[in-house]
């Protein structure tokens, strides 16, 4: 390990899991103090004992103004900076396009792009010059996916703000990329089919005969990149 964040503070939102709390694992490996956010007290309890020494856990909601503007708030009294910001918390549900609700398409767009906009912008008071900004995306953004219409829209957006903040942030050499990582293994995906096992299996053998090496990502190879 090449400890490259050591000394540096890192923020990752919705890390008390998944793709989260694997990308909050590598920074902490690579040196860094790990703030990470995540809805469920416990969950993120969880986490940071997972973690070890170098984290920090904030029960917040993206979607929430309050609990943003909180989460900065502690990160500047505690630690006066973020060196590195990862946006990872969002989700979706599956819906073919004749079931689509106006709940269903707010909710996802609020989770999933409303709330990074905010999640980033809120941070930029924090965010030093040559800052890196890291945005979870998916390969649903670039590709069709059967009932998954509205929450491959919201991750095309986060494209659109990668290239866009690129440019309205030059001055300050802040990076800002996106990770847009294929199905991955992880409770949540599962989840996305029903609670069943049978129905959960069959949803992951789906997914992972649409991947070219013909298995899912794995947590280590998604946060490896970050």
């Amino acid at each position: 390990m090449t400890r490259k964040l050591e000394g540096k503070i890192a923020v990752v939102t919705g890390a008390s899991g998944g793709i989260g709390l694997g990308i909050a694992k590598r920074f902490a490996a690579e040196g860094a103090h790990v703030y990470i956010t995540g809805r469920r007290k416990a969950e993120i309890d969880r986490a940071v004992a997972a973690i070890g020494k170098n984290a920090t856990g904030i029960q917040a909601d993206s979607t929430s103004f309050a609990d943003l503007d909180r989460l900065y708030a502690q990160v500047k009294a505690e630690s006066g900076r973020i060196d590195v910001l990862s946006v990872n918390a969002g989700g979706g549900s599956m819906l073919p396009l004749g079931q689509i609700t106006e709940q269903h398409f707010d909710e996802t767009f609020d989770r999933n792009v409303k709330a990074v906009l905010f999640t980033v912008q809120k941070a930029l008071a924090l965010l030093t010059d040559g800052a890196s900004v890291i945005l979870t995306g998916s390969t649903a953004g670039s590709t069709g996916t059967a009932a998954f219409s509205v929450y491959s829209a919201s991750k095309a957006a986060l494209r659109n703000f990668a290239r866009s903040w690129i440019i309205d942030l030059k001055e300050r050499q802040i990076r800002v990329n996106i990770l847009s990582p294929g199905p991955t293994r992880t409770t949540g995906l599962a989840e996305l089919a029903a609670p069943e096992a049978e129905q959960q299996k069959g949803l992951l053998d789906f997914l992972a005969a649409q991947v070219p090496m013909g298995r899912l990502a794995d947590l280590v190879g998604i946060a490896k990149p970050a």
